[in-house]
């Protein structure tokens, strides 16, 4: 496969290292005898250590074939998350380490996620494109409050913490895009 072809999920062995891709930036040239770059970020599945590289578009990478699996979080600790296939009850675990972007996105029986599966081993999971969470900390909304530009900060019931807009209350349901960390819309 080659570096131009590369997407965010992929799993591509380097340097004797799985790397999760999760995302990839294309640099034109500058110039017409230049080549395009692709700087591709992501982290190793077994060690969590980030991962960045730029690769020119016709470099030969090695794709990593994964299987992905609708999977629930059962429960999880400071070590690890443990996670249960929706279809054979199979159960995984992976050390908290490699989850460190996702971990505030997680709590104990979220359901809906992919696992990516190789060999039977677990090697990271995919979070949906957006999902919903519950403002439990906020500024006060104010009823005067238009619908524009203004926002202010909003800690979620994982911790995360998001820009919104400023008439939203403590308790109101929102939609976060997963990908950006941004607010998307009420739930």
């Amino acid at each position: 496969m080659k570096a131009n072809e590369i997407k965010k999920g992929l799993v591509i062995e380097q340097d004797g290292k799985n790397i999760l891709i999760k995302h990839v930036f294309v640099q034109s040239p500058s110039s017409r005898t230049g080549s395009t770059l692709y700087k591709v970020t992501g982290s190793d599945i077994s060690s969590g250590q980030k991962f960045e590289r730029r690769f020119k578009g016709d470099e030969v990478v090695t794709r990593i074939e994964v299987s992905r699996r609708e999977v629930q979080l059962l429960f999880h600790d400071s070590e690890s998350y443990t996670f249960m296939d929706s279809d054979n009850y199979e159960q995984f675990t992976l050390r908290a380490v490699s989850l460190e972007e996702e971990s505030v996105f997680l709590y104990d029986g979220l359901e809906g996620l992919s696992a990516l599966i190789s060999d039977d081993v677990m090697l990271g999971i995919e979070l949906p494109a957006n999902m919903a969470f519950e403002i439990t900390e906020c500024a006060p909304g104010m009823k005067s409050a238009s619908t524009s530009a203004r926002t202010k900060p909003a800690t979620l019931s994982t911790g995360l913490v998001v820009q919104v807009p400023e008439y939203l209350t403590p308790g109101e349901i929102i939609k976060i895009n997963t990908d950006t960390r941004e607010f998307i819309s009420r739930a």
